[in-house]
């Protein structure tokens, strides 16, 4: 009776530790599955990191051009200001005579 109980035994614990075994397969299968996961998410991280680099240096370029533009028209607009005024005090002048 002790042999039989002995080998029932011997038999449940070698199915049990197969059974280990393909748990391990499997839980390897999705510890690589969870790294490609998690390098395609870095890879793509890095990417709109790249990209927001970029877009921060175009904003830079613009906001350096919208200045030189917004310089230009206050020249532009103190000029027309300026002759404006030198027409006033023209006509103002053919009017006194």
């Amino acid at each position: 009776m002790k042999t039989k109980t002995i080998q029932i035994s011997i038999i449940a614990l070698s199915l049990v530790v197969l059974a280990g075994c393909g748990n391990m397969k499997q839980m390897q299968a999705s510890i690589d599955s969870a790294n490609a996961a998690a390098s395609a998410a870095m890879s793509k991280a890095s990417d709109a990191y790249n990209l927001a680099i970029l877009n921060k240096n175009s904003a830079f370029e613009a906001n350096t051009a919208a200045a030189s533009a917004q310089a230009t028209a206050d020249e532009a607009l103190a000029c027309c200001t300026a002759n404006s005024d030198k027409i006033d005090r023209m006509f103002e002048k053919a009017m006194m005579k």
